[in-house]
């Protein structure tokens, strides 16, 4: 008898324990912390953006004293990139395109000279400042090269036009505002300084144009 009292008292103890570290293991399992998610930063942004292009234009032509020309506002969309190198320095490239009708200033004020696109690749580099929340403020300044195409002269007087490719200098403030992690809002103002040669009517006439446009942007911002 006692020694059966004895198994079966054994047999419980073993019951308890193998219950009680199956207890001990599920509570293990349900209290566990979850393992955080690692939010990976990515160098990459992109804007589409909307841009007024006013230039402040003047020019000289080396036959004509006093003579110069007027450059038309244009509004065209563009992209542009951005790439991070840290969390404040950036380079960003614009890409996009502008038609301009050039009209006669000073002593040739009336006359029509033509009409040229403007492909103004600009790279700057910026600084980003990260203490203001999801509003970004960016200030930046970098080289130019506008590529001139396209270029009509307006007949009459003007028989024949071109304008050189020319490379410049860009400077540029900004801010974006995030209104999530990838999504937010752009503004964007840069000021080109470009100093094109132009020739007219095959070399009768030559000069150097003054573009100096100011760049005004609006559009959306995407962070990858």
């Amino acid at each position: 008898m006692d020694k059966l009292i004895k198994g079966i008292a054994g047999v419980i103890f073993f019951a308890a324990a193998v219950s009680a570290g199956s207890a001990g293991a599920a509570d293990m399992a349900v209290k566990a912390p979850a393992v955080a998610m690692v939010d990976v930063w990515s160098p990459w942004m992109i804007r589409g953006r909307v841009l007024v292009v006013a230039p402040e234009a003047s020019a000289t032509i080396d036959q004509i004293p006093g003579a110069s020309v007027s450059i038309g506002t244009s509004v065209v969309p563009e992209l542009d990139i951005t790439y991070f190198f840290t969390q404040n320095l950036a380079a960003e490239l614009i890409l996009g395109v502008t038609p301009h009708n050039i009209t006669g200033a000073g002593t040739i004020t009336g006359i029509n000279v033509g009409r040229a696109w403007l492909l103004p690749p600009t790279l700057t580099i910026q600084y980003h400042f990260t203490n203001f929340g999801a509003f970004k403020p960016y200030i930046g300044a970098g080289p130019n090269y506008t590529v001139f195409f396209n270029q009509s002269a307006a007949g009459g007087t003007i028989t024949q036009l071109s304008v050189k490719n020319s490379f410049g200098f860009a400077w540029q403030v900004g801010f974006d505002y995030m209104v999530n992690r990838h999504w937010g809002w752009n503004v964007d103002v840069k000021k080109l300084y470009l100093r094109p040669d132009v020739s007219m009517n095959n070399g009768a006439l030559t000069g150097r144009v003054r573009i100096d446009p100011w760049i005004i942007g609006t559009g959306v911002t995407y962070r990858f």
